[in-house]
């Protein structure tokens, strides 16, 4: 479960960087509507990351250091054939996840993070994350 829930954080890490650089790119493009989207769904991907560290921290485990995690190359020109292709996958990797043997705590967070991930995958927009 400990190298499930690291694998996890690292993809978390990679969709991070994912939207931050499509959003700044959305920026620079004077594209407000679009950089709003993608500035929504980074914050998501950014709870997400941190509720995996913190999850990891109270199993007693010492979440590895993601400096070296590098994002995808983001083109904005065909940001959301890619998103919806990584959304999905996230999908995929939280359900499988779920099929294992996970702690109660550990099941409520990947259940509410994979209800997140797949509005991602359906709407390409964030703000999912419920506060708490």
């Amino acid at each position: 479960m400990i190298a499930a829930l690291n694998a996890s954080r690292r993809v978390e890490k990679e969709q991070t960087q994912f939207y931050r650089a499509l959003a700044a790119e959305a920026e620079i493009a004077g594209n407000s509507a679009v950089a709003e989207r993608l500035n929504s769904l980074h914050a998501d991907e950014q709870h997400h990351l941190s509720r995996l560290t913190a999850r990891l921290i109270e199993l007693g485990a010492r979440p590895p250091d993601l400096s070296d995690v590098r994002g995808p190359d983001a083109d904005l020109a065909h940001w959301e054939a890619a998103a919806a292709d990584r959304e999905r996958k996230e999908v995929a990797n939280y359900e499988a996840l779920l099929a294992g043997d996970l702690d109660p705590e550990t099941q409520r967070i990947v259940e509410e993070i994979v209800e997140v991930e797949r509005h991602h995958a359906q709407e390409l927009g964030g703000k999912w994350t419920r506060a708490g």
